[in-house]
């Protein structure tokens, strides 16, 4: 499982990943954003103020969470079995 090591917010719902391989990229969320629970995204603040989890996972508040695996196949491109398969 893959971690985040560093997160960094860009402009339109987008954030700079660094995880805990050394890999970086960039992730779009703009998707999301202002749809379900992500509807609190609409306020910028909020967005912005992503923490980096205990396992290394992205959190918003106390309801908000996305997983790092995903995070991190969005950032590089790569599939689960890219991942998990090797």
């Amino acid at each position: 499982m893959r971690k985040v090591a560093a997160v960094r917010v860009l402009d339109d719902y987008r954030l700079s990943l660094t995880f805990d391989d050394g890999v970086s990229g960039t992730v779009d969320l703009a998707d999301l954003a202002g749809k379900g629970i992500f509807a609190a995204w609409r306020d910028h603040h909020v967005f912005a103020s992503v923490r980096i989890g205990p396992a290394g996972e992205l959190i918003w508040g106390d309801r908000i969470d996305l997983c790092p695996d995903a995070l991190y196949l969005k950032a590089t491109g790569q599939k689960p079995e890219d991942l998990f398969l090797a």
